[in-house]
């Protein structure tokens, strides 16, 4: 029984996020739908990370089994012609080892979030930036956010449903640039907290107005409480970019 493994693109917005829901579409959904079309299994894909509703995918991995041998190649355009009309691309199927797990033996995950940072709203790219009229201050953002590197208690930047036995996690980078009105915030880390980068986001917001200084976020990460959080971005700017293993 061979083991595929996808490397997916997808837009967010349509789904639910990327959990299969009865009563809601979902990414998880949608090629598990293609995969039973072309090979008349029904099978359960399992992903490297559960985005969220709104948040999209660069470079999304996920695996799943079938019965039947067929080339990776063949797997590939086979989802992508039955993924159609959905905002889903398979990039890459390759065959993958029989112990390879999408999440588990994944050891980074990479995140961008891109806020627009102009006055004027997004023409081309409503949904998939997050529109902040105010000027930030990304020199600002970027010394703050240096405080979080590291492997810290991440409470404050927890959301209350998150599921995760511990908040402790190692945050291996976050940078924050600018590129002409658009604003970068690049994390990477082994693994990430439910809405930990939208969280960190909507505080580093704070940071580039100047309401917060560098010392509030990290008195705020040291207070280890919910209720000392920044409010959490919108999902609408945040791409998962690339899983490591």
């Amino acid at each position: 029984m061979p083991r595929y493994r996808l490397t997916i693109e997808y837009d967010g917005g349509p789904f639910a996020g990327w959990q299969r829901q009865d009563s809601a579409p979902s990414v998880q959904g949608a090629l598990e739908d293609a995969i039973e079309k072309f090979s008349a299994q029904r099978i359960t894909v399992t992903g490297a990370g559960r985005t969220d509703a709104g948040v999209h995918a660069l470079g999304q991995v996920a695996h799943f089994d079938l019965e039947k041998d067929f080339s990776p190649d063949k797997v590939r355009d086979a989802l992508n012609h039955f993924l159609r009309p959905d905002a889903v691309v398979v990039l890459e199927a390759a065959i993958a080892p029989g112990d390879f797990h999408a999440r588990f033996s994944a050891t980074g995950r990479r995140y961008l979030f891109r806020i627009l940072n102009r006055r004027a709203p997004p023409a081309l790219e409503t949904g998939k930036v997050w529109h902040v009229q105010v000027p930030l201050d990304t020199e600002a953002m970027h010394a703050a956010a240096q405080q979080l590197l590291g492997q810290h208690d991440f409470t404050t930047f927890r959301a209350a449903e998150c599921q995760a036995q511990s908040p402790v996690k190692t945050l291996d980078r976050l940078d924050v640039s600018r590129r002409a009105d658009e604003i970068y915030i690049e994390a990477s880390a082994r693994s990430f907290l439910h809405h930990q980068v939208r969280s960190f986001v909507g505080s580093l917001k704070l940071v580039g107005e100047g309401k917060w200084s560098a010392g509030d976020l990290k008195a705020a990460l040291e207070a280890r409480d919910r209720s000392r959080c920044g409010p959490v971005s919108p999902p609408d700017g945040l791409y998962l970019v690339k899983v490591d293993y």
